[in-house]
């Protein structure tokens, strides 16, 4: 069994939120990733609406949103 780290959970967890009610209680990079992940840039928070600023605040989570679009896709709910 893969074991999935806090990290995508967490985003994963966000983006679906997101999906569901277009709200969520996620922190700032945790809602910038899961717009990322959903291909939805209106979703950035309003400080982050330039997308090179939004994706470049992600650093190292970068990678989370990366391997959740190559591998975990599936997790997400359809909107």
């Amino acid at each position: 069994m893969k074991i999935v780290s806090w990290e995508i959970t967490k985003i994963i967890k966000v983006a679906n939120q997101l999906n569901r009610t277009g709200q969520t209680s996620g922190s700032t990079s945790e809602r910038i990733a899961a717009a990322f992940v959903l291909n939805d840039m209106s979703l950035l928070p309003e400080l982050y609406s330039d997308v090179s600023e939004a994706w470049q605040r992600l650093d190292d989570w970068q990678d989370h949103v990366t391997n959740i679009k190559q591998n975990y896709i599936h997790l997400l709910e359809a909107h």
